[in-house]
């Protein structure tokens, strides 16, 4: 059986979008994105592709690895972790290379991993909790 032409298109830039820029990994109900290369905006654009894949997690965007980063390409994150976190899941992002003073209160920055790890645990709580 033939797949038709747009499946193939489509399966082509799933495969094309997971190389060299952007590692998608899971431990429980939680979905890690770390970008090595690409630009935030991209990245942005990858993960509206790939949102049915990550919906149901809570997510933690790893940008560590990128230099510093504007405050406009933050803001790039605005809506998809305001449609994540409506739908009662945590979306935080991990990087040092922010002004976390000038972060818009809707989008969750911290620097460090744990700090991710942490602030999905205490979501959680509040969530199991009725909050």
């Amino acid at each position: 059986m033939e797949l038709p032409y747009v499946w193939l298109l489509f399966i082509y830039w799933l495969l094309k979008l997971n190389i060299d820029t952007m590692i998608l990994s899971s431990e429980g109900t939680t979905t890690i994105i770390t970008q090595e290369k690409a630009s935030v905006i991209e990245l942005v654009k990858k993960l509206e592709v790939l949102y049915e894949r990550i919906k149901n997690d809570n997510v933690i965007v790893n940008l560590t690895s990128l230099n510093k980063i504007p405050l406009e390409h933050m803001v790039e994150f605005l809506q998809i972790s305001n449609k994540h976190r409506k739908a009662k899941h945590s979306f935080v992002i991990v990087t040092d290379q922010v002004n976390l003073d000038e972060m818009p209160d809707e989008i969750v920055v911290v620097p460090t991993m744990q700090e991710a790890y942490d602030i999905i645990e205490m979501d959680e709580i509040e969530r199991d909790l009725g909050f």
